[in-house]
């Protein structure tokens, strides 16, 4: 009973407070179907607001499964560039192109399917058969994951395991509008149950949350460290051009155009010029400058007057502007 009690109070929050977002858009099932896909890689790791000129931009240029599948690597990552975590794009096309192969250009409704294809995972298999097909699935992402903790108050470590979890989300119950329902817890942990701040005179069900009967909305989370790691960074540097190289070394930004760099064991005394985040990764990199001529397999050289139309990973962009203000 009181799982159809949250549904309903969840739903009808939802119905009146939902954002307009490009992949809730009435379209057709079939677009229905492939919005979601598209949507579903993109917001693996990345945020709502940052995904949304993307996904527009991506859809524009390629609109269905048959485009997608025959896409250049060349149009594909230029379309993907400055989300990240390239690997994405590219089994995103893989799965366009076991779609068309093997499933009549249709995405499947199921979960042994959609498990064979590249890049889908047990959370985005779970997100496209309730977003896609309407089926009783609740994916938990990170935004459902904090409405659960909270509204069950789970703090220990064992509580907050994911196969706990699991087991903890039947609270939420089912509907028959599964697909508006699973948007909507998600919707209600990105808007109302935030991170820090949640705002809870307009949560939909307050009366029944642990977290705020005892006024305590602090997460537990299962601690990841961040394993520092130490490159050196080689600069070529000819006639105001840069030379960059295809990366096949690491398995970061595989198969893009990265410096030449060398990775470094813990080394004495590592000055780093320059610090990036990837993954749970923490890169501290030195800056070496040379002169000698070394041939590198797959390089090329850059003009750094025309950084935009080159197809680069964010992360060589803000080498190359950190290499001009110094």
């Amino acid at each position: 009973m009181k799982e159809k009690i949250i549904t309903k109070k969840v739903l009808k929050w939802y119905d009146l407070n939902k954002r307009s977002l490009p992949w809730r858009k009435k379209v057709s099932l079939e677009k229905k179907q492939y919005y979601t896909l598209v949507s579903e890689f993109m917001l693996q790791q990345t945020q709502v607001k940052t995904v949304i000129p993307f996904f527009n931009r991506f859809i524009k240029d390629l609109p269905s499964i048959n485009s997608l599948a025959k896409v250049n690597e060349k149009k594909l990552i230029k379309l993907w560039e400055g989300l990240g975590y390239y690997s994405r794009a590219r089994n995103l096309k893989k799965t366009a192109q076991e779609i068309i192969k093997n499933f009549n250009g249709k995405l499947p409704n199921n979960s042994e399917d959609l498990l064979k294809l590249p890049g889908v995972g047990n959370y985005t298999a779970n997100a496209i058969l309730a977003i896609a097909f309407n089926k009783p699935y609740i994916p938990l992402d990170g935004n459902i994951e904090r409405v659960l903790k909270r509204y069950l108050y789970l703090k220990k470590e064992k509580e907050i395991r994911k196969d706990n979890l699991v087991k903890k989300k039947i609270i939420f119950g089912t509907t028959l509008r599964s697909s508006d329902y699973v948007q909507a817890l998600m919707e209600l942990g990105a808007l109302i149950c935030k991170p820090s701040n949640p705002i809870c005179s307009q949560c939909p069900i307050i009366k029944n949350c642990k977290s705020y009967r005892k006024n305590d909305f602090t997460l537990t989370k299962n601690t990841k460290k961040n394993r520092d790691k130490y490159f050196i960074l080689k600069v070529y540097k000819k006639d105001q051009k840069y030379l960059l190289i295809k990366n096949t070394k690491f398995n970061f930004l595989k198969n893009l155009s990265i410096f030449p760099m060398e990775e470094l064991s813990n080394p004495k005394n590592f000055n780093e010029n320059l610090n990036f985040k990837m993954s749970n990764m923490n890169m501290n990199i030195k800056i070496q400058y040379s002169k000698d001529n070394q041939k590198f397999p797959s390089s090329y050289w850059f003009d750094r007057k025309k950084l935009n139309s080159y197809m680069l990973p964010s992360f060589t962009k803000k080498v190359v502007q950190y290499l001009e203000k110094n």
